[in-house]
């Protein structure tokens, strides 16, 4: 039997001093309430970079361009329905100031605080990342 694998790209963006963005899954989203790094499903045609631009937009309603975004790692996950891949881009400059648009919170919190709060699978894999980043 074929997997769906479902590729999801993520961004840290990162404050100037050096904490992170996680924003909380929306009521009726899957894993509701659980945090995240900001990002979304890739759309027929786009690249990694321009789903994440898009999505930025969207969620947080913040500008970036693709030379502003830095690749750093990946995650992946084996749910039950689906194989996730997930990659982590950094960024560090965007135009606008993040909005709450499509998650219930957003919050900076340093690196070494992102296990204190509930993320999904795919998501703890890349604390370590970006603990050793920061």
């Amino acid at each position: 039997m074929t997997r769906e694998l479902l590729i999801v790209v993520a961004c840290a963006l990162l404050d100037a001093d050096g904490r992170v963005l996680i924003a909380q899954r929306p009521e009726d989203k899957a894993m509701a309430g659980l945090w995240e790094f900001p990002g979304g499903k890739l759309e027929p045609g786009e690249t990694l970079e321009g789903a994440l631009i898009r999505e930025l937009k969207e969620e947080l309603d913040i500008s970036t361009e693709t030379a502003c975004l830095a690749p750093l790692t990946f995650g992946s996950h084996r749910y039950e329905e689906f194989d996730l891949l997930m990659p982590l881009y950094v960024c560090r400059k965007w135009t606008g100031t993040p909005l709450a648009i499509e998650h219930q919170a957003i919050r900076w919190v340093r690196a070494n605080e992102l296990r204190d709060f509930d993320m999904p699978p795919a998501d703890m894999p890349l604390i370590a990342h970006l603990c050793d980043l920061l």
